[in-house]
């Protein structure tokens, strides 16, 4: 039941990122990039292209639970720099500023689960934890 129940865990986590490229960043690849030059971020073009690798790599990753403390560490740096450049609220009028605090502050709850995950692992059902378990030594 414990895997079962990390694994989902694991799936509700990353598919916000899984979604986010597949159904936003990728399709809407010149728009996105255009807009993110907009707000300041340097060679749109090419950071986008590595937010998506990061968000699928990453997802991927966290998902399956392989390498899942590398995989959460390339979400939490799209997520500083997402906050940082798309969510900073105290640069926004006063009308706009309640919905910028909602967003910054769910990037700042998905860090700390990525913080949870690089300090902790995967937990059970990650192909971390069944790579890791050790083999039954047999006699001959």
């Amino acid at each position: 039941m414990q895997a079962a129940i990390s694994v989902l865990g694991r799936l509700f986590l990353v598919t916000i990122f899984l979604l986010s490229a597949f159904g936003n960043k990728i399709p809407n690849y010149s728009n996105i990039a255009t807009y993110m030059g907009s707000e300041g971020v340097p060679q749109p073009q090419i950071l986008l292209a590595g937010a998506i690798a990061f968000l699928i790599v990453g997802g991927v990753s966290v998902l399956l639970g392989f390498k899942a403390k590398f995989g959460a560490g390339l979400l939490f740096v799209f997520l500083v720099l997402a906050t940082y450049y798309f969510h900073d609220f105290w640069t926004f009028p006063v009308e706009q500023q309640q919905d910028q605090i909602i967003q910054f502050m769910k990037n700042l709850g998905l860090g700390g689960a990525m913080l949870f995950i690089i300090a902790n692992g995967s937990g059970a059902g990650s192909l971390d934890q069944i790579l890791s378990k050790p083999k039954a030594v047999t006699q001959t």
